[in-house]
């Protein structure tokens, strides 16, 4: 691994692959389609890749995952601005793999750490567990085996490289839960009433095409009410 000028670190082709948990031709297929933007090219024209090289691959791979054919990951990502930082395409990331049903998974340590797109420590490991992202499978009496969401996991990882405690993770969840719970329910019951006419087989329909769009709205709507409520923070801070 190298850095750039500004010391972020970089990746070299082969470690993109390994840390996205793809090949090498599956990183290069990606670049010759666009969907992956051009490596800086170092010394002797080696290209490095960054954070967003690896979390565009997490989307793509997510959008794969959900049934999504290439032309339509295409088009997917031609619609997202160009400036959207890692933490941005991890938000997107998080919003299609919501739009799949709840399944939870049971996996060992080692495939813990594959599915996390990185090698887990024991104390990484331990603040998932503390965040809820994970839970010790009471089953398995030797302890090496895990319960967990894949949708959550990406999303927990993310989450092990900010400056926060445990604590105020686990407290910020619960204020996003509650309020999201309180949402969907005045959502759900505005589609109730707008649906109420029609076949079961229409509602399912529908209900399966707005899922996606409801999800992407509240998460613009989210972003935009967070930036400015830092925004009155910040300034407000500033004059004191």
């Amino acid at each position: 691994m190298t850095t750039t000028d500004t010391e972020e670190p970089t990746l070299t082709i082969d470690e993109l692959a390994a840390r996205a948990g793809v090949t090498v031709r599956t990183v290069r297929f990606y670049g010759t389609r666009g969907l992956l933007p051009p490596p800086v090219l170092g010394p002797r024209r080696v290209g490095h890749y960054g954070r967003e090289h690896v979390a565009r691959l997490a989307l793509i791979e997510e959008l794969q995952h959900q049934g999504m054919t290439l032309a339509a990951i295409e088009r997917y990502l031609n619609r997202l601005p160009a400036d959207l930082s890692p933490h941005d395409l991890a938000l997107h990331r998080a919003v299609v793999a919501s739009w799949a049903p709840q399944t939870v998974e049971r996996v060992t340590r080692e495939e813990l750490g594959r599915r996390a797109g990185r090698p887990l420590t024991d104390e990484e490991v331990a603040r998932l567990t503390a965040m809820d992202v994970v839970v010790r499978d009471a089953d398995d009496p030797a302890g090496d085996t895990y319960r967990v969401d894949a949708g959550l996991l990406r999303l927990g990882v993310e989450l092990l490289d900010v400056p926060f405690s445990p604590d105020t993770v686990l407290a910020a969840r619960t204020a996003l839960l509650e309020h999201s719970r309180a949402a969907a329910r005045d959502l759900s019951r505005l589609l109730r009433d707008a649906v109420a006419e029609r076949d079961a087989p229409d509602v399912r329909s529908l209900s399966a095409h707005m899922h996606p769009l409801v999800v992407q709205a509240l998460l613009t709507t989210f972003q935009r009410s967070l930036r400015e409520e830092l925004r009155e923070w910040l300034d407000g801070g500033g004059e004191d």
